[in-house]
This record gives C-alpha cells, sequence and structure tokens, in this order.
C-alpha cells in the first residue's frame, strides 16, 4: 500500500511538472508572438496590416457619406451583389485554362456585378413604386441566391474548383499577398481621391438634396457616383473581411465618428481614423491569435470603438447629452425661479415673495422649489432662504431683469411676426428663451425698437402675469 501511495505522489508530482513546464511554455510562445507582431518582424504581418489599414481608412471615408445619406444599408446589398461576379469570372478564367484564383480577375468581375446591382436598385426605385428598402432587399437576395447557385455548379466543373473561392464570403485576411495589399491600395486611394473631388457636391447631396437640384447640380449622376464609390469600396474589402463583414467597416466607423463632431470634414478623418485603427488593431490580434478570422475581430474591434463614442462623444454622447439636458433643466428652473420673483415684484411691489404663492406661480412641489432656491442661493441671487420668505439679491435682480427681458423679446417677436395669438405666447416662448444668444438678443431688441440698457418690457399678455394668492404663468 505505502509503495502504491508512493508511486501515486511521484505521478501527480510529475504530472504537475508537466504541466508547468507547458504553461511556462505557452506563456513564452504567446508573449513572443505579441512581440513579434508589435515589431512586424514577419513579412507577412506586415502586409495585411497594410492592407487593413488603408481599407479601413477607405471605407471609413466613404461610409461617412453613405450614412448622412440615409443609405446605409446600400452597401450591404452592394457586397451581395459581388458574389455572382466572383463565380462567373472564377468560371471565365478556369474556362481559358487558368485556376481561376488570379485576384484581380474575380475582383473585375465582383465590381462588375456590383455596379449591375446598384444599377438595379436605381432601375427599380425611379421606375416602379417601391420603396428603396424592397429595392434593397430583392437586389441582396436574387444575387446573392444566384451566387451561391453558381459557387455550386463550380463544385461540379472538371477544369476548376471552388476551393478557396468561398473565402471571399467570409474573408482570408490572413492569406493577403503583398500584390493583393498593394492592390487593394491602390482602389482604396481611387475611393479617397473621388471623395475628396467630389467632396463639395457629395456633402450638398447629403444634407439637402432639393437645394442641390435647384443650383444644377447633377443629383442622379452624384447619386450614381456615389454608388460607385460604395461599389469600389465594397469589392477593395473582399480580400480582408469578405462580402459579409465588409458592409460594417462602412457603417461602424462613420457612424462612430457621428457622436464626436458635428462637421463633415472632421466626420470623415475621425470615421477614416477608426476604420483604420480598427484594421491594425484586429488584424494585429488574428496574427496573435491564429484561430480567431481577421474580418470578424476587425468588426469586433470597430464594435467596441463605436460603443466607446456612444458613451462619451462630446457631440452626440450619451453622457455629454445627459450632463447637457441636466445643465438645461437646472438653468431652466433657476431662470423660472427668477422670472418669478422679479413679476411678483412687479405687480406687488414687494421685494420679499412668500413661498407658498411661489409654490403656486407654477405648481412647483415644496421639496423642488426648495432646490431651486438653494441653487439660487450658490449663485448669490437670492438671500439667505428663511422658509417663509425668498427675496432677490442685487445681483439676483440684474439676472431677473435679463432674464425677464429676453422672455418678453421673445415673446413680442412670436405675436407681431409669428402671428402667434397672445394667449398662447408664453409656452411658446418659454421652449427656447433659455437657449438664445447674445446675436440672436440684438436682433430681437432691433426688431422690437428696445436697447439693451433699458429696463424691461411690459408682458405682452398682461393678465397672465402672477396675481397675489392666484395662479401665475404656466
Amino acid at each position: 500500500m505505502n509503495h502504491r501511495l508512493a508511486q501515486l505522489r511521484i505521478g501527480a508530482l510529475s504530472a504537475i511538472t508537466l504541466l508547468s513546464s507547458v504553461t511556462d511554455v505557452s506563456a513564452d510562445t504567446w508573449q513572443s508572438d505579441v512581440w513579434r507582431v508589435l515589431r512586424l518582424q514577419d513579412y507577412n504581418t506586415r502586409v495585411v496590416l497594410l492592407g487593413t489599414l488603408i481599407l479601413g481608412i477607405a471605407c471609413g471615408v466613404v461610409g461617412t457619406f453613405t450614412l448622412l445619406r440615409r443609405r446605409a444599408l446600400i452597401g450591404d446589398a452592394a457586397s451581395h451583389a459581388t458574389l455572382p461576379g466572383l463565380a462567373i469570372a472564377f468560371m471565365i478564367m478556369a474556362a481559358r485554362g487558368g485556376d481561376g484564383k488570379f485576384l484581380p480577375g474575380l475582383l473585375l468581375g465582383a465590381t462588375i456585378a456590383g455596379l449591375l446591382g446598384m444599377g438595379t436598385i436605381l432601375l427599380i426605385r425611379h421606375t416602379t413604386r417601391l420603396k428603396e428598402d424592397a429595392a434593397l432587399g430583392i437586389v441582396l437576395s436574387v444575387y446573392f441566391g444566384f451566387g451561391m447557385a453558381l459557387l455550386g455548379v463550380i463544385q461540379k466543373m472538371r477544369t476548376g474548383h471552388a476551393a478557396g473561392l468561398e473565402a471571399f464570403i467570409y474573408g482570408k485576411t490572413a492569406s493577403m499577398l503583398a500584390a493583393d495589399a498593394w492592390l487593394i491600395a491602390g482602389m482604396a486611394v481611387i475611393v479617397m481621391v473621388a471623395c475628396a473631388l467630389l467632396f463639395k457636391e457629395l456633402a450638398l447631396l447629403c444634407f439637402d438634396q432639393e437645394y442641390a437640384a435647384a443650383r444644377g447640380y447633377p443629383v442622379r449622376l452624384l447619386d450614381i457616383a456615389l454608388m460607385m464609390l460604395i461599389t469600389l469600396a465594397v469589392v477593395t474589402g473582399l480580400q480582408a473581411v469578405g462580402l459579409i463583414l465588409v458592409i460594417a467597416l462602412l457603417i461602424i466607423p462613420p457612424a462612430a465618428a457621428r457622436f464626436w463632431t458635428n462637421h463633415l470634414g472632421y466626420m470623415c478623418l475621425i470615421a477614416a481614423l477608426i476604420g483604420g485603427i480598427s484594421g491594425v488593431i484586429g488584424a494585429g490580434i488574428s496574427a496573435m491569435a491564429a484561430r480567431l478570422p481577421a474580418g470578424a475581430i476587425i468588426v469586433v474591434v470597430a464594435g467596441v470603438f463605436f460603443f466607446i463614442s456612444m458613451i462619451i462623444g462630446p457631440a452626440r454622447g450619451m453622457l455629454y447629452r445627459g450632463l447637457h439636458a441636466y445643465s438645461l433643466r437646472r438653468k431652466t428652473g433657476e431662470q423660472h425661479l427668477l422670472r418669478v420673483l422679479h413679476e411678483w415684484q412687479e405687480v406687488t411691489h414687494d421685494t420679499a415673495m412668500p413661498f407658498d404663492e411661489a409654490v403656486k406661480a407654477r405648481s412647483w412641489s415644496s421639496a423642488y422649489l426648495r432646490q431651486l432656491i438653494r441653487a439660487a442661493d450658490r449663485r448669490g441671487w437670492v438671500r439667505p432662504f428663511t422658509g417663509t420668505w425668498i427675496e432677490l439679491t442685487e445681483a439676483g435682480h440684474r439676472e431677473a431683469k435679463r432674464v425677464v427681458r429676453n422672455h418678453r423679446l421673445w415673446e413680442t417677436y412670436l405675436i407681431h411676426y409669428a402671428q402667434i395669438a397672445p394667449h398662447h405666447v408664453d409656452h411658446n416662448a418659454d421652449r427656447i428663451e433659455h437657449v438664445l444668444g447674445a446675436e440672436m438678443v440684438e436682433e430681437l431688441e432691433r426688431l422690437a425698437g428696445e436697447s439693451a440698457d433699458r429696463k424691461p418690457m411690459s408682458s405682452p399678455h398682461p393678465l397672465l402675469m402672477p396675481q397675489p394668492g392666484g395662479q401665475g404663468n404656466t
């Protein structure tokens, strides 16, 4: 028994030692792979990273115009429409004695099929009553189904086989050669140069098609040109991410860039940056973990950038919009309090307003009104609150005068220039008065014939002024 226990202990120790050595080797191997990729020691790694970088940049640029044109999914139809072109090009090259895998020939066939698909969408949209979404669905499904049928035919051909051809559906980044990378780079440069040359025209097409047509711009030709650029970008991405995932590179980087800026030029640059970095990081991760497909990882990395942008983007991000909405609500409440106190003093000539009357003025809750008083007290606009009376300080009077004046200027404009009934004007003015800028106030003063140094004009609807013991403005 003791001898058997000793053998079991020796075996367990040997297994632990072997497992530790394997773990150490795996860790060392992983660190070596990471270091090799970061230093770009492998020629194939450099080729793949260059190809995916340029592809991401090109897709980010052209995808920006596609997104703003509200035709993001048109790239999806274009990508699926390329499959029969790939199959037919393969069959032609194989019938002429080749192996059918010549990349420029395959991409040429994909380009022709993609353009035919875009032409079919335009034909359906302009000659029938069907909407664009129906045209996209028809082209996507019919062309893709035709391509899959052709792949089945190729499998039975004697002169060639479809081995490797189906990789264009899912992408084959790892097998990219230098010639493939240069071909992708050339097509991507064509796309980016075309977008740069047509930047003004495409911007006008995306934001105001009717105005562009009125100015004499060839709107339909510009639309066709944009579709051709989309098709070229899709064909460029077939080698890297495949026809199924290339649509992600056309949509995700521009969508992420939209959270960072409202300027079209900056949006193109940010989308190009996100697309390029996503391509490099995704291809690098795939190089370090051979079992992870590069195309899918590139899309996942782009998705991570999108969610980060959606949260912290300074233009439209969730955090920014939440903080802005909170700030606007707080500003609105404080200005309403100043208006109530100022208008109470106008009507009653009392410098202090009872707390209960302030509650009635806007149907505030007592807790919310106390919150507003504390905020105004921190700004030095009201005197220390006793629990019964609310009174403005000198600084509060000045600010209340400015707020009431802006409100009544806007009311006057709505009554005399927008033809809004006086009994409706207070509610409409209340929506916009809190975001009036200095230039708008000066323009309103000019229209109302008032100067900035005068006291606030009288209310255009005095019946809505707050009365002692009654309801005030809404």
